[in-house]
């Protein structure tokens, strides 16, 4: 492929609001994504209501460092999870723990899993993704909210 083509992507990666973009000709491919910036992430709560309620407080860990207990909540619980093995996000999307609204969980706090078995699922372009447990252990946390867009290689559970 040209690199003015390439070079014509990025621009165009950067002028839109798309995290990524792919383009196929012939047997070539190329992929370009775009990593998320500490102003995009400050940008992003303004079009998603649910999150922007929970992303400010993660902004302001000024009091925290001095007194941890007092309104720092949600940067610890984002960085302290229980000691296991840290199940990440593959892909960007939105992170379900459930196959449909109406259905219960895949995995709930404490459950065994295997393997293998699925543990939630990330929608990304219209595909619904399974993400499945890569250890057998126990569910010890479940670090994001059902519905919520993830991020490339985001904490989701920890198993142990």
């Amino acid at each position: 492929m040209d690199l003015r083509k390439i070079k014509k992507l990025i621009d165009l990666l950067e002028e839109s609001n798309l995290a990524e973009i792919e383009i196929k000709e012939g047997e070539e491919s190329v992929r370009l994504a775009r990593m998320p910036k500490a102003n995009y992430a400050a940008a992003a709560p303004a079009y998603a209501p649910a999150p922007a309620d929970a992303r400010p407080a993660a902004p302001m860990p000024m009091p925290s460092p001095s007194a941890s207990a007092t309104g720092g909540s949600a940067k610890p619980a984002a960085n302290a999870h229980p000691e296991g093995h840290v199940l990440r996000a593959p892909m960007v999307g939105t992170f379900y723990t459930s196959p449909s609204p109406d259905k219960p969980a895949f995995v709930s706090l404490g459950q065994a899993v295997k393997a293998g078995e699925t543990l939630a699922i990330i929608e990304a372009m219209k595909m619904f993704n399974p993400i499945e447990a890569d250890v057998s252990g126990t569910v010890l946390a479940v670090l994001t909210e059902s519905g919520l867009p993830v991020e490339f290689d985001q904490p989701l559970f920890v198993i142990g």
